[in-house]
């Protein structure tokens, strides 16, 4: 019998659980919560939320620094929880686990405290074209900063590592390699022992992202013989602002510590030289995220049974998940998958032809299913595949073969709903859907009175969709770099008349319908006002009374932001 089962599995985690009362496909009388962005942060079980609740309730303490009982019960816990996460990466020592944020972190360390400082003009930093930019940026910065280059390895169809190219890339001129174990898209499992290799082979240190991998693979570093492991404990069940750098501890030892604090030192004078302290605390400067890396120790005893399960009913049921959904997503047409083949772990990136990603996972989440949509902080990976963004399904062990299914009924619904409008559309004008337009403004007071009458985030979403095809298409030759709006998450332009007395006139365009819909709502405000106007207009309060900042996500929501300052910018 396998230690693993699915319903107990899930009913672990309270978020989870607590929206698991109905699967409709009634709009009005659904309530569940299908989440399926895993990939980015997972849910929490019951006990590492209690792990987290009891450290305040019961022994609130800073650690190392105190000799009373409560300090002394935080710091064991504290370190507990280090040497779980020995065991369960393989490390040869606790010494080798540095507390971190996160893994941008525990990369920009590396960067930062060991690069720059033995990097010399010429020499090669080797990134995979798929990596977040978390495993980019860090490096782009201490490449301007050494004179260092980077060097790309590209990626095959089946979305992996091309083996076939490291010996090209990866050169006597390497000093660093860092790639992910499994990419954050493409969900496929990199062949990471030959890229270590390879890197061991000429002298390179070798960084492995593992973001994506610890929550579904049994990892042991010394095993792999890779420098520096980096992951995140959000991503595995665990608690948000906690990471892991592991370094082999000679590396760490010749480092020079990222930032200066408390704790991270012996002696401190100023007469004589500061003297930092041992490994691993010489990297860990300040008070740390307590609560959070007792409840991270908690999150290791919650997973790792289920990872060394040795009849593997955990890794088995993810794999049977993520293939049935990807099954199923295959027999819709409009899909199109990003790569070739299935992925390794429940992560699924497709794009749908003739439907915007924003669209797509706006209505969906109308729904109440959570996926994702845009670049997802790769966009080198997007050029390659020379796409501006996609979707993506990602799959965790909690959630469930009835989530899929519904999921996949509710995305052909839009789908359908999307065919019969364009039909119904081009029957009454003779125009697409696409190319619809209705010249008629809409006043601030109608839209609110319009948003007034419409109750629930699904409803308001319909209208904004309603809304955007109202909006006339801005001429292609007006959708350049000049009235591209900074700042929102899918392309959108703004284009700015003036009338003789002072009045602006804005005409605005998008290639996502629910963000043309939004461009309608905005331009009420402010068409046909001058400066003063257009300043004194109190946007907050126009947005509160719709009803729309809480239910759009940060980045629409600054997107939307976005439009009003290119507005306030424009009307200067």
């Amino acid at each position: 019998m396998n230690f693993f089962e699915p319903s107990q599995f899930r009913q672990q985690f309270p978020l989870i659980d607590n929206h698991k009362d109905t699967v409709t496909k009634s709009r009005q009388t659904k309530t569940k919560i299908v989440y399926f962005d895993n990939a980015a942060t997972t849910q929490k079980p019951q006990q590492v939320i209690d792990s987290l609740q009891t450290y305040y309730q019961q022994y609130n303490a800073n650690v190392h620094r105190a000799s009373h009982q409560l300090s002394t019960k935080a710091t064991i816990n504290f370190e507990q929880a280090r040497k779980l996460v020995q065991e369960f990466i393989g490390a040869q020592s606790s010494k080798e686990v540095i507390w971190t944020k996160g893994a941008t972190e525990s990369i920009n360390i590396v960067s930062q405290s060991l690069a720059r400082n033995i990097l010399k003009q010429g020499d090669e930093i080797v990134l995979c074209v798929s990596e977040h930019h978390a495993n980019i940026v860090p490096w782009q910065i201490v490449a301007q900063q050494t004179g260092a280059v980077i060097k790309v390895l590209p990626i095959t169809t089946q979305g992996v590592i091309d083996v076939s190219s490291l010996d090209s890339v990866i050169t006597d001129k390497t000093r660093f390699v860092a790639c992910a174990h499994i990419s954050n898209v493409l969900g496929r499992i990199n062949p990471i022992e030959l890229v270590i290799a390879k890197a061991k082979s000429v002298g390179a240190y070798s960084l492995i992202d593992g973001a994506q991998a610890v929550a579904h693979l049994n990892t042991d570093v010394k095993a792999l013989g890779c420098d520096f492991y980096v992951f995140s404990a959000h991503k595995m069940y665990g608690p948000t602002g906690v990471g892991v750098l592991y370094g082999k501890r000679e590396l760490l030892e010749i480092m020079s510590p990222y930032q200066g604090g408390g704790e991270m030192i012996k002696t401190v004078s100023f007469d004589k030289p500061t003297m930092y302290n041992s490994l691993p605390f010489k990297f860990e400067a300040g008070t740390p995220n307590i609560a959070g890396i007792i409840g991270f120790g908690s999150t290791i005893k919650f997973l790792m049974p289920y990872l060394q399960d040795n009849q593997r009913g955990y890794g088995q049921y993810e794999q049977q998940l993520s293939h049935y959904c990807y099954q199923k997503m295959a027999a819709i047409r409009e899909i199109n998958f990003v790569i070739s083949g299935e992925p390794d772990i429940g992560v699924i990136a497709f794009t749908i032809i003739g439907h915007h990603n924003q669209d797509i996972a706006t209505a969906l989440d109308s729904y109440g299913i959570a996926i994702r949509a845009g670049h997802h902080c790769a966009m080198p990976l997007m050029t390659s595949l020379n796409i501006d963004g996609c979707l993506r399904v990602s799959l965790a062990a909690y959630n469930t073969y009835a989530e899929v299914d519904y999921f996949l009924h509710c995305l052909q619904d839009i789908l359908k709903d999307q065919q019969e409008a364009e039909m119904s559309s081009y029957l009454q004008t003779g125009k697409p859907l696409e190319i619809e337009s209705n010249l008629e403004e809409h006043s601030v007071n109608e839209i609110i009175k319009l948003f007034s009458e419409t109750k629930g985030w699904d409803s308001r979403h319909r209208e904004i969709m309603l809304l955007g095809k109202k909006l006339s298409r801005l001429d292609k030759s007006l959708r350049d770099e000049k009235t591209l709006i900074a700042g929102c998450e899918s392309r959108a332009w703004l284009n700015m008349s003036k009338n003789e007395i002072g009045e602006y006139s804005f005409s605005a365009d998008s290639d996502a319908k629910i963000i043309r819909g939004l461009l309608v709502i905005v331009l009420a405000a402010y068409n046909n006002k001058n400066t003063e106007a257009i300043y004194q207009f109190d946007i907050e309060h126009y947005f509160a009374q719709l009803g729309l900042m809480q239910h759009l996500s940060p980045s629409r929501g600054n997107g939307l932001l976005a439009i009003v300052d290119k507005i306030k910018l424009l009307a200067t």
